[in-house]
This record gives C-alpha cells, sequence and structure tokens, in this order.
C-alpha cells in the first residue's frame, strides 16, 4: 500500500494514469500475487494521514506500506517537530499491526530558505534509523528539474513523468515485498 500525498495520488490526472496506478496494471500481469493498494489523498498532510490510518489499516490489511508523506506540511510550514511526531505515530502504528514500512525522503522548495528546508529534509533520515526502516529517495529528485516532466505548478509530475517514477518505485516496492517473503520464510523454519 502506498500512503502519501499528491505526488503518489496522481494529482490533476486519472488515478490509473499516476505511478501507483502504472505499477498496478504493470503487476497485474507480472506479479499477480501482488495486490497494490492506492490510499494516497492529494494535499494530504501527515496528521491527515494519521487520522485515517486504522480506517485504511482495516479495510486493506497491508503487509507492507510505503509511505510518502511531509511535503504538505513543509509547504504550510509546519514545524518539523510536528512532522516527526506525526510520522512516527504512523510509524509505530503500522510496526504494531506487524506491517513492514518503508520511508520516503521528501524535499521542498529551496524557497522555504536554507535553515527549515535542512531541517525538513533531515526529518526522514532520522525517523527511518531510529525506526530501523527503509529510506526510500525521493523520486522527484530525478523528475523535478526537467519542465517537461512537470506541471505548469512546478510543484507536481506530469502524465509524461508517471512511467519514470514508476521505474524508479517499482524496484524499492519489489525490495520490501521481498523483505516479507523472506520474514515468513524465516518464521516457518
Amino acid at each position: 500500500m502506498v500512503l502519501g500525498d499528491s505526488l503518489s495520488a496522481g494529482y490533476g490526472m486519472a488515478q490509473s494514469e499516476s505511478w501507483v496506478g502504472i505499477l498496478q496494471q504493470r503487476w497485474q500481469q507480472s506479479q499477480p500475487q501482488i495486490t497494490l493498494v492506492n490510499a494516497s489523498i492529494s494535499g494530504d498532510t501527515t496528521q491527515g494521514a494519521l487520522n485515517r490510518l486504522d480506517g485504511v489499516i482495516e479495510r486493506h490489511q497491508p503487509t507492507v506500506v510505503f509511505v510518502e508523506l511531509g511535503g504538505n506540511d513543509g509547504l504550510r510550514g509546519f514545524t518539523p517537530n510536528t512532522i516527526s511526531d506525526n510520522l512516527t505515530q504512523i510509524i509505530a502504528r503500522l510496526q504494531q499491526q506487524g506491517i513492514v514500512v518503508a520511508l520516503s525522503q521528501v524535499r521542498i522548495p529551496p524557497n522555504y530558505g536554507p535553515r527549515y528546508s535542512e531541517m525538513f529534509a533531515e526529518v526522514f533520515p532520522q525517523l527511518a534509523e531510529q525506526h530501523q526502516i527503509t529510506l526510500v529517495p525521493f523520486f522527484m529528485e530525478q523528475i523535478i528539474g526537467d519542465d517537461s516532466l512537470m506541471q505548469g505548478d512546478g510543484i507536481h509530475p506530469n502524465r509524461a513523468a508517471q512511467p519514470m517514477i514508476a521505474d524508479i518505485m517499482e524496484p524499492h516496492l519489489l525490495a520490501l515485498l521481498e523483505q516479507v517473503t523472506i520474514a515468513k520464510t524465516e518464521g516457518k523454519e
């Protein structure tokens, strides 16, 4: 399951056109045993995702969750401590359910100033280390500098970028699924 914001929800396009939708379609053919759920909502904050998390877990019962949140918090100027606290609660709730968690590195535009931008960016590796979870590089790093891959707002990837993001993310998500397979195999021995 992907628990994210507009970058994963496919802002400005049909959900099936998002990178998650592309992977859903791809895996129906190549990995039919995997069901990929997109629980991302455009505009979502860490608090919003935390508020809806229990219902999402109950509805979808994921074994792996990729958390791609925090960008909207940063754009709204929320303190890094608030972002960290919310993400900590999200990670803890998922782990308490035995769910494998991975966290996306997230960055915000540089116009928020170097001090805030650095403090914001440090939240994600700190949490990954603290909770011993995988930190996935920010998939937008390879997209954001190319105007042909961005929507007019300069923040959201366009349709042309979605297959590229799917290609970037697929090995990371498959590696997480492999962790679950290994854990189940080791648990049975």
